[in-house]
């Protein structure tokens, strides 16, 4: 994938970085310059991800629910790496896809958190970091203390039925993302959300081939997004050409959602 983007120099922390997703996102940042720590609970992928994504990759495995376990990993990248330039917030599961009334309680509390309440934890690792650093300076001379892309989903901001846990633990990570953008408006660091429709990775195997046609109903292109196509929309939300855009959550539906 070719880019103008140059993060040479910048750290980044990727959660979910083992899957199809994370590890597309890992290797756009990595081809901007970047040098990248996969955070993952699966070992073997992690592995796998670190092989194909070479050198400037790291990894750590953790479960990002976990509160000692994520302030361990960020202390480990900033004694490691100096400092976290950018956060991408990637982990996520789906969960059960059923009506609400036959969704288990322990799979609903497991969706939100995983895709919200470990989000907080990690936002909450990164960003008190962050607030630590030095700031460099955007192309207008503005501070720049450091990038979070939070990534939500298009379900986040219309709901989808047969998904309410996903579809409440993503609109949730939605408005995390404002408020923490207006907490440090003042900071030097620029929080955003993507909120992609469904992408060929390994959670859209996950579903039936009828609930996949529904999906693709939805979405006037009439095709999944790409995992090449967030990363390039995550490249530029990390780089310092996005500097006044805190709070903005940008759509990659298709046209499904145009607000």
């Amino acid at each position: 994938m070719s880019t103008r983007y140059d993060l040479s120099g910048r750290h980044a922390v990727v959660t979910g970085g083992a899957g199809g997703l994370g590890r597309g996102i890992a290797h756009a940042l990595i081809e901007a310059g970047a040098s990248v720590t996969l955070w993952d609970q699966d070992g073997d992928s992690l592995a796998q991800a670190i092989a194909e994504l070479g050198r400037r990759a790291s990894q750590r495995q953790l479960d990002i629910r976990d509160l000692h376990a994520v302030d361990a990993a960020a202390d480990a990248v900033i004694s490691a790496h100096g400092r976290i330039d950018i956060l991408v917030n990637n982990a996520g599961v789906l969960g059960e896809v059923r009506p609400i009334w036959e969704t288990t309680p322990d799979n609903f509390q497991r969706v939100l958190q995983v895709n919200l309440f470990g989000a907080y934890l990690v936002t909450r690792a990164v960003v008190g970091r962050m607030l630590r650093q030095e700031p460099r300076r955007s192309p207008d001379g503005h501070p720049l203390r450091g990038h979070v892309v939070n990534i939500a989903s298009i379900q986040g901001k219309e709901g989808m039925a047969m998904a309410a846990a996903y579809s409440a633990s993503k609109a949730g990570l939605i408005a995390l993302t404002k408020s923490v953008a207006k907490e440090t408006a003042k900071e030097g660091i620029v929080v955003t959300a993507v909120t992609p429709a469904a992408a060929e990775t390994a959670m859209a195997k996950e579903i039936s081939a009828e609930r996949r046609a529904d999906i693709m109903s939805r979405i006037p292109m009439g095709r999944f997004v790409e995992v090449a196509e967030v990363a390039r929309l995550v490249l530029w939300l990390s780089s310092d050409d996005c500097s006044f855009s805190t709070g903005g959550i940008f759509d990659l539906s298709g046209g499904r959602a145009t607000y």
